[in-house]
């Protein structure tokens, strides 16, 4: 499928709440995820505070042996990833992202293994490679937006359309924001993405749907009768 999904969060939206979801919802997995919101989208008004509040969270996080219960991030699934996703942390830092926590350094400790340190990139502009193309690792970018037609648009901007996130305190306002957004799950506040529904993407996320009753089609012989 492949993704590069975007997390708008709107004005209004609880900061705390918002990261304290992100955490599954951009970095489960390790970031090794195709429905990872690993596009931040943050109000000007509130960016830094966004920013700040992902960077605690990504720091907190502990890295090391996946049979340790206290391990949330543990190692990419292949050396060859492992240097994949170091090459896009310096890409990053080329391109002229903030570097705000992480960086292309394996984490102390721990060189035996493809582990990678999580890192979190702001004043990230939508048409850099970091923010266009799927890194498959504990990568997120922060990207600032202007209104909520911006918002939409940067969320849009993209050659993925798998997955998505609205975060609001006005959970209609954000169910308006998220119809909008073309992609072919978008969860509101941190919900769980809905298995007894449709699961597919748009664009070069591929097409067809699994899941729920619409996935049962793939599986179905149909025929018909003309009288």
């Amino acid at each position: 499928m492949g993704g590069k999904s975007a997390a708008i969060i709107l004005p209004d939206a609880d900061i705390e709440k918002a990261v304290a979801g992100l955490r599954f919802g951009s970095l489960l997995n390790n970031g090794e995820s195709c429905i990872a919101q690993t596009r931040i989208l943050a109000p000007r008004s509130r960016y830094e505070e966004v920013v700040s509040g992902l960077k605690t969270l990504v720091e907190s996080l502990k890295v090391g042996d996946p049979s340790d219960p206290d391990t949330f991030v543990g190692p990419m699934i292949r050396p060859d990833q492992q240097e994949r996703v170091r090459d896009y942390i310096r890409l990053g830092i080329k391109e002229g992202a903030r570097l705000v926590t992480g960086g292309p350094q394996v984490p102390e400790g721990l060189e035996k293994g493809n582990y990678v340190t999580p890192t979190v990139f702001a004043d990230v502009d939508n048409s850099m490679r970091i923010a266009q193309e799927e890194i498959f690792g504990p990568v997120l970018v922060v990207i600032a937006y202007d209104d909520e037609d911006d918002a939409v648009r940067i969320a849009n901007d993209s050659e993925y359309g798998l997955s998505g996130g609205v975060w609001s305190s006005d959970e209609e306002h954000a169910l308006a924001v998220a119809r909008r957004v073309r992609t072919g799950t978008v969860t509101v506040n941190g919900a769980s993405v809905a298995f007894d529904g449709p699961f597919g993407g748009f664009k070069a996320s591929g097409i067809g749907r699994e899941y729920g009753a619409v996935g049962l089609g793939t599986y179905t012989e149909y025929k018909t009768i003309t009288v």
